[in-house]
């Protein structure tokens, strides 16, 4: 047999496979087209340039087919690359960083200015349309302290208006929104992106709340990958935190989730970020590939 025909038949099966994974994803798009998707966007998906380059592809695919992707996103390694840069020292204390006013301008700088814009930038050449916004416009989001004795300008959020992304989305663009804030005398605070994004979910009623993370998504066993939970119930995911089987940075992406499901969105997933195209895995296929809690 020739070479020629050999390769022929290998791209013939390659293209087979192609059509098939599409057609079996068509139950999936028809079913969220025109649907809300709020993916919270961080971790090594962020930092790994490969992976990022196929977080906004996912993003710009769904968005083609006809599903409304709003993205929420943090920044922390590039904060701290910056404040070192500046000879500020990153402190953090229970899991939150130390937010003075100086640390509060450069986190503002860096997740607003750079950060937000470079992923518009990115999913504008992968063919979408962005815009970068964060808590601030529209008064997205307001914020109130958390505790400004011991963190400083570390908030939570108080209030949601969701008209500005709502005209976004009506107006076909991806908002890309960054995890900054003001409060009433309009200080800007630093909110944890999952929650920031957990809060944005439920006020626009989305379909699925998704936050990229660098685990699996939630272990049974926290070093045995094969005990990973596919599905559990909001009141499984409690009794999890409580035998303190979930703990550490898992509780605060557990407990936002949580918080979202409900306030009536319908599903919200943990998954692995370091996987390629982990969210169209997760939303276009059967088994998913991380850790879905619905109500």
């Amino acid at each position: 047999m020739s070479k020629k025909i050999v390769e022929s038949e290998y791209y013939r099966e390659q293209e087979a496979t192609r059509v098939r994974i599409l057609s079996e994803a068509l139950p999936y798009i028809q079913k969220f087209s025109g649907r809300t998707i709020v993916v919270k966007y961080g971790g090594a998906a962020m930092k790994d340039g490969t992976l990022k380059e196929y977080v906004i592809r996912d993003i710009v695919f769904l968005a083609s087919v006809g599903v409304n992707p709003v993205v929420v996103h943090g920044g922390g390694p590039e904060i701290n690359t910056w404040l070192t840069k500046l000879n500020i020292e990153p402190q953090f204390k229970d899991g939150l960083r130390v937010t003075d006013a100086p640390t509060m301008d450069v986190v503002e700088m860096v997740l607003v200015g750079r950060v937000n814009k470079e992923l518009v930038s990115m999913i504008n050449r992968a063919g979408g349309s962005a815009v970068g916004i964060c808590g601030k416009d529209g008064n997205l989001v307001k914020a109130r302290s958390v505790d400004q004795e011991n963190v400083g300008f570390v908030g939570e959020v108080t209030n949601v208006d969701i008209s500005l992304v709502d005209a976004l989305v009506k107006s076909g663009y991806v908002p890309i929104i960054s995890s900054v804030a003001a409060d009433n005398e309009g200080q800007a605070h630093n909110i944890n992106a999952d929650t920031f994004a957990g809060e944005i979910a439920a006020a626009l009623g989305a379909e699925k709340l998704i936050l990229l993370t660098d685990t699996p998504g939630i272990l049974k066993d926290y070093h045995d990958h094969s005990t990973l939970l596919y599905k559990l119930t909001i009141q499984e995911a409690r009794d999890l935190i409580d035998d303190g089987i979930v703990s550490g940075g898992m509780i605060p992406k557990v407990n936002c989730c949580v918080r979202s499901l409900a306030q009536g969105i319908k599903a919200a997933h943990i998954i692995d970020g370091r996987i390629p195209h982990a969210l169209l895995l997760e939303i276009f296929t059967d088994d998913g590939i991380g850790s879905m809690i619905v109500p």
